[in-house]
């Protein structure tokens, strides 16, 4: 949905140069089960781990009986809580969300989880994803009467559950028929005072897993990934199954399938970036795929050069594959400033002209007089790559190529990833030579299509590859698509 507020003109240009070159996630979200235990804390460290997942705001709210405590706020997920704010967020049940928009604006207000009334008690629902039918069902809950205070689909999922329930329905009645009217992108975690429940739209496009707690009796945590259970050691138990909704309560874990004509399409971007390298997918943690991909990459796409590196730090495994398949020795040729993200000052035209440093600083006397190969999981605008190019020539390399582990980003996501508008994307306009020679590069080459999937190791039709293939499992109304290209003009 577009925002519903107004872009100034100076505004528009600094969200543009200041926006990262790179596909940005939804969410990360997180829920626990725990009594007699603090849930609070634990669901802030689980949030701690799903930093990357979203930057912009965090909250968590947590069940005490049919009260429920929250808080959220914009921000990083140490800058929204303190020892005195976790104190106060009591209870059993915690149910944690940070967030990157991707449909509504970026306000206070539409930081999750979102909390709703029904006769059963309040709900909180914290998802990840995005719907493709917003519209319909925004419209479907204004003729309810239903008060929506925000710009974000994620409320409507939480309305729509909460008008079943109102309608005489019992919580997992309620929440499957609310899940029946949403089409797109969902993976949620939802509590209530009775329990909590994890769900996947049936295509499980957005990851969510299954933990367990060492207690007696096991207690159970749901989240994004695996690293955020790894923190407060819990176990892996499984992933939670496009179309499944796993209901927790005191008597543990029940599965309910509510979609019968399911059909696995995981993100395959989670596998090459936006998971994090140490989470386990397929019983392997992303960082031996990433490897894998470097290595099919350097089948692919061979070169003569002195060193090769990734870019920080997405960029590094596929280059660490690629040097041990090429035989090409690896090294640091790019340090990163791992803070300049968490600054709220915004840098002077003339340093943001300075391009690449604040972020990415050559070592020069590693780089100068090498042949290097660089190594980086995508290229989306080419912006940022361009300028990385020129520091690289800056600091003396006498050759820059550049590898990508991904295939060219073509087509726009409309699932929960912010990616630019098909007319931003560079490898939408441009063919491979064209891009080589706008990023002033002496070669580039991309993973093929069929590369990036075979290294998964498993059934590649089993993965949404839509951004680039531009083949949708779920169809996108054309309203949509207009939407995202009416928001893209007003911010660029």
């Amino acid at each position: 949905m577009i925002p519903q507020h107004s872009i100034t003109s100076d505004q528009a240009v600094n969200m543009s140069e200041n926006r990262p070159d790179k596909p940005e996630e939804a969410c990360g979200v997180f829920g626990i089960y725990a009594p007699e235990q603090d849930v609070a804390r634990m669901a802030y460290f689980g949030l701690y781990a799903l930093q990357h997942r979203g930057q912009e705001s965090a909250g968590i709210a947590t069940f005490e009986g049919k009260y429920v405590h929250q808080h959220k706020d914009m921000g990083l997920v140490s800058q929204v809580f303190s020892e005195t704010i976790l104190d106060e967020l009591l209870g059993d049940i915690a149910v944690g969300h940070t967030r990157y928009s991707t449909t509504g604006s970026s306000r206070k207000a539409n930081a999750q989880p979102a909390i709703v009334e029904t006769r059963l008690g309040n709900l909180a629902l914290a998802h990840n994803g995005n719907l493709v039918n917003t519209m319909e069902l925004r419209d479907e809950l204004l003729k309810t009467n239903v008060n929506l205070v925000t710009t974000t689909d994620s409320e409507m999922i939480a309305y729509a559950i909460a008008e079943e329930v109102n309608n005489g329905a019992e919580w997992l009645e309620g929440a499957i028929r609310a899940f029946h009217r949403c089409q797109g992108a969902f993976s949620l975690v939802i509590g209530t005072p009775d329990g909590i429940m994890g769900t996947r739209d049936p295509h499980g496009i957005r990851p969510l897993v299954i933990g367990t707690l060492d207690s007696n009796p096991v207690r159970y945590v749901l989240a994004s990934e695996t690293c955020a259970l790894d923190i407060i050691g819990a176990e892996y138990l499984r992933d939670v199954q496009p179309g499944e909704l796993v209901w927790i309560n005191e008597n543990g874990l029940a599965s309910f399938p509510w979609n019968q004509e399911s059909e696995r399409k995981l993100c395959v971007f989670e596998m090459i970036y936006f998971a994090r390298p140490d989470s386990v997918v397929h019983n392997e943690t992303l960082y031996s795929y990433r490897m894998r991909l470097g290595r099919r990459l350097a089948e692919e796409s061979p070169i003569e050069a002195d060193l090769v590196f990734g870019v920080p730090d997405s960029g590094i495994p596929a280059a660490i594959g690629f040097s041990q398949k090429s035989g090409i020795a690896y090294g640091e040729g790019l340090i990163k400033n791992r803070y300049v993200g968490r600054t709220f000052i915004q840098p002077t035209q003339s340093m943001r002209e300075s391009g690449i440093k604040m972020k990415l600083n050559p070592l020069k006397d590693v780089l100068y007089g090498k042949r290097v190969v660089i190594i980086d999981d995508s290229i989306v605008r080419g912006t940022t790559s361009r300028k990385l190019v020129k520091a690289l020539r800056d600091a003396g390399a006498a050759e820059v190529h550049m590898r990508i582990s991904s295939p060219p980003v073509t087509h726009p996501c409309f699932y929960g990833i912010d990616t630019d508008n098909q007319d931003q994307l560079i490898a939408a306009k441009m063919s491979v030579e064209e891009i080589a020679k706008q990023l002033e590069v002496d070669t580039l080459a991309y993973l093929s299509w069929e590369g990036m999937l075979e290294t998964t190791r498993e059934d590649t039709n089993s993965f949404c590859s839509a951004c680039f293939t531009g083949n949708y499992p779920i169809s996108i109304p054309e309203q949509v698509k207009r939407s995202k290209l009416m928001l893209e003009k007003a911010t660029v």
